[in-house]
């Protein structure tokens, strides 16, 4: 079902529709230490999406931009997906029921909709109007994908990334500790099965929980490895090239021409880092008002230099421009 454009229109208020009791903060209080960085010359914006009167968005998860400068929010509520045209007007609000407990979202250049269900273990692609044309994994059944087995199922996809030749990278395995199977699984754009790498631990190639996936210009891939508090970065084949640590709780990045923005969960920050992974500057904290998270997620940033951020706990998007 698609909200009507025609209904007024009032100032956000995003109402916590399913519970953040999910979010798992950590109990090691030395994860809540935000990295010490230069202040990020932004300012958080007050209220940024307007939505039609008696629409409600549930906590959104993540955040993402498409070709046209349109922004795509997850959300743990009825509608699964909103959209948003780029100076932040309602477009619509549509996958009712869609997702168990949706996670990952990412736009690839054909404008197709890719979003992870952590909930439900599986990774839907929708064609640009919301209609399923993919489903990796199988809903409600998690488990190990092992071609010889016969068993194609995913353990708690976080984030999936489309490469230039329409390769799918899905990083799964959201739970901290001993549990889950943290991993980087690659498909080919027909959804067959390449290979995948990773596993509990903190060597280099192994995650605690792979929350976060981009590609940078080199082709390169990203892992956001947020219990280990680093990225780890890999080539293709899931080699390991190098990795970057940092303070906090990393969850999620957005890599641009100029800079890497990078989400500081229950830390509470908006990083700029450079090309290479510096960090630069920051912005943001723990709390519940403007500018302020109680998880920063996800991060997006539009083609005029805003940065988006889901807050998965606070149940809101935060907006910062440039002072």
């Amino acid at each position: 079902m698609t909200t009507s454009l025609r209904t007024p229109v009032v100032t956000l208020a995003i109402l916590l529709v399913c519970s953040p009791a999910f979010s798992q903060r950590p109990s090691d209080p030395a994860l809540l230490i935000p990295q010490d960085a230069p202040p990020l010359e932004y300012v958080a914006v007050p209220d940024p999406l307007p939505v039609p009167a008696g629409t409600t968005m549930g906590a959104p998860s993540s955040v993402a931009f498409d070709s046209k400068g349109h922004l795509f929010v997850a959300t743990r509520g009825t509608h699964a997906l909103f959209e948003f045209d780029p100076n932040g007007k309602f477009i619509r609000a549509f996958g009712e029921g869609l997702l168990t407990r949706s996670h990952g979202l990412h736009i690839d250049r054909e404008g197709n909709i890719w979003t992870t269900d952590v909930g439900a273990h599986v990774v839907l692609k929708l064609s640009p109007q919301g209609q399923v044309l993919m489903t990796l994994g199988v809903k409600g059944e998690a488990g190990e994908w092992n071609e010889a087995a016969k068993s194609r199922r995913l353990n708690q996809p976080t984030d999936v990334v489309i490469a230039r030749n329409g390769d799918i990278f899905v990083t799964q395995g959201h739970t901290p500790g001993t549990m889950g199977d943290p991993r980087v699984l690659r498909f080919d754009r027909s959804g067959k099965f390449i290979t995948s790498w990773g596993g509990k631990g903190k060597e280099p190639g192994k995650f605690d929980v792979a929350h976060g996936i981009a590609i940078d210009a080199k082709g390169q891939l990203w892992v956001v490895d947020r219990e280990n508090q680093r990225i780890q970065i890999f080539d293709t084949d899931g080699k390991y090239i190098r990795e970057s640590k940092y303070a906090g709780v990393p969850c999620g990045i957005a890599i641009g021409d100029q800079y890497i923005y990078m989400v500081n969960g229950f830390a509470g920050q908006v990083l700029r880092l450079d090309l290479s992974g510096k960090v630069l500057a920051a912005t943001g904290k723990a709390g519940k008002g403007v500018g302020e998270f109680g998880e920063a997620h996800f991060v997006a940033v539009s083609p005029k230099g805003e940065i988006y951020v889901a807050d998965s706990v606070n149940a809101a998007i935060q907006k910062f421009v440039r002072k």
